[in-house]
């Protein structure tokens, strides 16, 4: 919590001076072309995850300048494309999923393990320049961080921000609403060129296995 009033007060204080913030022409060369990593979860009875779109991940995939606020650069790199309500923390210590929003988690600074999926699924370390694109309905939490770890996260522009955890009643409704969350139009970081049209807009329907009796 103090973590994120600090950085609160000094997002508002870059906003109103354009101290450590990269201006607009300085963007595109903070961003490395970076193939997507996927990462795919079955729905497990609690946490929904995704019915067709995996976890996507860029790997150190932006450039972070001592000369900038490594928040700022992510944060005016999510809204150059759409991505917007941008906010400064860490990732919270609960599993815990979104129903009717996707989201995009920078890391800014330090690092992380943490779990995608829900329990018992993938452990993944993330650092600094790595970017996380969490379809609606990703189990997420973390799991360890340094005590300098920071995170931007922002959302696309459709979608209603909600937190679910794992109470029974969340799951029913997040079953239904998961799936009508429309595609975003552009990628956070690589705009109309990113994996996220490419790759949500084209993934195939997941058929949920059934168990043989």
């Amino acid at each position: 919590m103090r973590m994120s009033l600090i950085e609160d007060a000094r997002k508002l204080a870059e906003k109103a001076t354009g101290w450590a913030r990269p201006d607009r022409d300085a963007l595109p060369g903070l961003v490395r072309k970076r193939e997507p990593r996927l990462f795919r979860f079955e729905d497990d009875g609690v946490v929904p995850n995704h019915p067709r779109w995996p976890l996507i991940i860029y790997r150190n995939a932006v450039k972070l300048p001592r000369t900038f606020d490594p928040a700022a650069v992510f944060e005016d790199l999510f809204a150059r494309n759409g991505w917007g309500d941008s906010w400064r923390n860490g990732i919270y210590d609960y599993l815990h999923y979104h129903s009717r929003i996707h989201e995009v988690m920078g890391v800014a600074r330090g690092c992380a393990v943490a779990r995608f999926g829900g329990k018992g699924q993938r452990a993944i370390t993330i650092k600094p320049g790595d970017v996380l694109i969490l379809p609606a309905g990703t189990g997420h939490e973390c799991v360890s961080a340094s005590d300098d770890f920071l995170v931007v996260g922002a959302y696309p522009p459709t979608g209603t921000y909600d937190v679910f955890r794992t109470s029974p009643d969340e799951y029913k409704k997040a079953i239904k609403t998961v799936p009508k969350v429309s595609a975003p139009r552009r990628d956070p970081i690589y705009g109309k060129e990113g994996g996220v049209l490419r790759l949500w807009k084209r993934a195939p329907k997941r058929v949920k296995k059934r168990r043989s009796s």
